[in-house]
């Protein structure tokens, strides 16, 4: 492999680190082994602390592809618990608001998604990395600042439906660069009638690429600790 190059690995990202705790791994594993200061490391979708599953990261002069590796359609499984809203539209924030769930029927539930696919508009959650006035989004909402963003149009092109209950539904997304599944949940539950929030979210393909085609975190620093690598004659001793 020739990391200078350019490579592109695929990651099985776990709970609790962020896309750039995957990327600042595997810049440190190449550090190490290539025994030089710095190598060109990037990301391809940035994937939320609390949501796993696939990020693309890339080497060297790959990094050069990110734009065309991010664009491709994406795939996720949502959890979406009805009855109950947060702030943050998943578990970041506590529970706000609670709302009665016993009008809700797997029917009920079915005949909503089915008003989100296609070309939909979506506002994306105060809670997020879109800049208003040059500062993230989410900076002013920790502050406890008001945050009013414009909605964006996306394209859903499936929605099925994997598993119903009443305060529960788990649900297989394939949706378009830049949709947010947690502003998908909230106005889901808002369709509803009973708020919801996204309690649990795996991404399941970015593309082309799969989960099957990922290594985990730690799998992915032994390769490159033990794979043969060419360096580039500039680099050569």
């Amino acid at each position: 492999m020739n990391f200078i190059e350019g490579e592109v690995l695929c990651i099985d990202k776990p709970l609790g680190w962020t896309s750039f705790d995957a990327v600042a791994r595997v810049r440190n594993a190449l550090t190490r082994r290539l025994k030089i200061k710095k190598v060109k490391v990037g990301h391809a979708g940035t994937l939320d602390p609390l949501a796993t599953g696939v990020v693309i990261v890339c080497t060297g002069r790959a990094t050069k592809r990110i734009d065309l590796l991010q664009a491709g359609v994406k795939e996720y499984i949502a959890t979406v618990a009805l009855g109950a809203t947060t702030p943050s539209f998943d578990l970041e924030t506590e529970i706000d608001a609670t709302y009665p769930t016993e009008h809700i029927t797997e029917q009920l539930v079915r005949d909503t998604l089915a008003k989100f696919t296609g070309r939909i508009e979506q506002i994306p959650p105060s809670y997020s990395a879109v800049k208003v006035n040059g500062q993230r989004a989410y900076d002013l909402a920790r502050k406890g600042r008001e945050v009013e963003l414009k909605p964006k149009i996306l394209v859903i092109d499936e929605i099925e439906l994997l598993s119903f209950s009443p305060t529960e539904i788990k649900i297989r997304v394939v949706c378009s660069k830049g949709t947010y599944i947690r502003a998908l949940a909230r106005d889901i539950g808002a369709a509803l009638g009973s708020g919801g929030h996204l309690s649990a979210l795996r991404r399941t393909r970015v593309g082309d690429i799969t989960l099957d085609d990922c290594l985990t975190i730690d799998q992915t620093a032994e390769l490159i600790r033990t794979v043969v690598i060419e360096m580039p004659e500039e680099n050569k001793a």
